[in-house]
């Protein structure tokens, strides 16, 4: 397997030429740049979470309960019921 030749400072490819792993300064900038707008594009989703679960809260909601929901909604139904169903089987073990 060929291993990636050192990066090159500028634009220009490294001259090692053929098949080898070249990296060009503008390349590097362009994906750098793209993870941090959506870096940023993930904080600002984060922030308009935090404002809906407050407004649901304002509102008398128990955003504990909803998060809970929120996880449960990405689960599968089956797992979740077999989950529930020992859950219950647990509980009534001890007397619950």
């Amino acid at each position: 397997m060929d291993t990636p030749a050192p990066a090159s400072s500028t634009d220009e490819p490294s001259g090692n030429g053929g098949d080898s792993y070249r990296v060009t300064a503008g390349e590097l900038r362009q994906f750098i740049e793209r993870f941090e707008r959506l870096d940023q594009e993930k904080k600002d989703i984060a922030e308009q979470q935090k404002e809906v679960m407050a407004e649901a809260k304002a509102r008398g909601y128990d955003t504990k309960v909803m998060r809970k929901l929120v996880a449960l909604r990405k689960r599968d139904p089956d797992d979740i019921s077999e989950e529930e169903a020992v859950l219950d089987l647990y509980k009534e073990a001890l007397g619950m």
